[in-house]
């Protein structure tokens, strides 16, 4: 039985703009992870949560006679990925990623970018991973890490920077969410210790910030627009408090903020 409520953003062309401006945002970590899993140019990958087939790309790009499987719950993104990705060795499943279908089989390597943190208690979904996957099988994950950057946003504004208030609202919004979806925004975080927990081999892992610039600001705007309707359903943001908020953050300087979040990179083999 499946134990996914479902994406917890949306699943929209608007949704797939803010994906788009994310894979820009998430390029650099995109591309090192690749590098750490050095897939072969004719493995078969299978990439949970594709989305609209932004990151599906890039992978694609590494395995130029190999195949890509993307599995997503959302057959409006999954439709997008296919009209971007036509013509390219990429089969679709329309499927909750927490349920390891049939698709799994023959996996030569298994990835993930910005997925973990949409299923509840990720950490059950890792674990019956390496028990389906053949011993020594690549697998890797990026995360969003929405928690530590907020320490420094905390005391900055506490000693003076107080127009950075908007940062520490949207950090406060996302979060909430998150926590009342009873999912894993901060799964990144541990997610080494879990892998290494559930016998995964040469775990890696690095962490960086997100940098401060126009996009950083373009993707938080989108979030406002994108849950809009549960933020204030869910009693987290009501409707004109969020629009109060996303006009305070396109009005920042974006190249003069912190940064409002952080990505974990892990790798490791089955």
């Amino acid at each position: 039985m499946s134990e996914s409520p479902g994406y917890v953003l949306g699943q929209s062309a608007d949704a797939a703009r803010r994906l788009a401006i994310q894979d820009a945002t998430f390029a650099e970590v995109s591309e090192a992870l690749l590098d750490d899993l050095d897939l072969p140019p004719s493995a078969r990958v299978v990439e949970l949560g594709c989305g609209p087939g932004a990151f599906s790309a890039r992978v694609l790009r590494r395995i130029p006679q190999g195949t890509l499987v993307g599995v997503d719950a959302s057959e409006g993104l999954l439709t997008q990925a296919r009209a971007s990705l036509a013509g390219r060795r990429f089969e679709t499943v329309l499927a909750d990623v927490a349920d390891l279908g049939p698709w799994l089989d023959g996996a030569d390597a298994v990835v993930g970018r910005a997925v973990l943190h949409h299923l509840p208690m990720a950490e059950f979904a890792l674990g019956r991973l390496r028990a389906r996957l053949r011993p020594g099988t690549p697998v890797g994950f990026v995360e969003p890490d929405f928690r530590s950057p907020l320490a420094r946003i905390a005391y900055l504004e506490a000693t003076g920077r107080t127009e950075l208030a908007p940062l520490r609202a949207w950090a406060t919004a996302i979060n909430q969410l998150y926590a009342a979806r009873r999912i894993s925004p901060a799964v990144g975080a541990t997610l080494a210790a879990a892998l290494e927990a559930a016998g995964y081999r040469r775990v890696r892992s690095a962490w960086q910030e997100c940098r401060s610039d126009g996009l950083m600001v373009a993707n938080m705007v989108r979030f406002y627009d994108e849950v809009r309707g549960p933020l204030a359903e869910l009693g987290v943001l009501g409707v004109e408090e969020n629009a109060r908020q996303r006009a305070l953050l396109e009005a920042l300087p974006a190249e003069s903020l912190p940064p409002a979040w952080g990505m974990f990179r892990v790798a490791a083999e089955a």
